[in-house]
């Protein structure tokens, strides 16, 4: 009887080692998702952060538009919807960005004319796993920003002054312009704008 014992034994060593290995496998491929699934989520942090600052630059470019057509306000109303003259690309924002976050920009355009999409790449690989291939894997990413404006004004009327400006209200903040006034009391240019990504 003792001997049939120890053959039972000896025949459950090798389901033992076929199912250690099996969870070892599994655990393995795990970590490989894992890894993948963290790089895709790098890849997209850096389209997002590339995408907000492209659209941001641009931001700026129209609140500097802006403030050089105060005394303009019929201007004003094609400004905050995007259009302006002498406004450049702000593609080289992304650039930036994407470096920062260890990744180089695929692709990059207005998107409309409030906003920008851009497509990066990583420069790292996923690494080696038990998934063949990611060690020359690359992730992808885009985003896309846009840019809100956040004010409404009423032109004044025929009988108004020349020197008198429209109440400027940006989400509820009343900005009553002096064109005599100091530069710096002018809205910021995230008072006149809201920059997020696209849903």
């Amino acid at each position: 009887m003792r001997s049939r014992k120890f053959g039972d034994a000896g025949q459950a060593f090798p389901i033992y080692i076929t199912v250690v290995g099996g969870l070892l496998f599994l655990a393995f491929a795990y970590f490989a998702v894992g890894q993948a699934a963290a790089h895709r989520n790098g890849a997209q942090t850096a389209a997002d952060a590339a995408a907000l600052a492209a659209a941001q630059d641009r931001r700026d470019q129209l609140a500097g538009a802006w403030v050089q057509n105060l005394l303009d306000p019929t201007k004003w109303q094609d400004i905050f919807d995007g259009e302006a003259e002498g406004l450049g690309l702000s593609c080289w924002r992304a650039d930036q960005l994407a470096a920062q976050n260890d990744a180089s920009v695929l692709g990059c355009a207005p998107d409309g004319l409030l906003g920008y999409t851009v497509e990066v790449e990583t420069n790292d690989t996923v690494g080696d796993s038990i998934v063949p291939g990611t060690e020359v894997k690359r992730s992808k990413a885009t985003a896309t920003a846009v840019i809100e404006p956040r004010c409404a004004f009423d032109l004044p009327g025929e009988k108004a002054a020349d020197d008198t400006l429209p109440l400027l209200t940006c989400e509820g903040r009343e900005w009553k312009l002096d064109p005599k006034g100091p530069e710096d009391l002018l809205p910021e240019p995230e008072d006149l704008f809201e920059v997020h990504l696209a849903d």
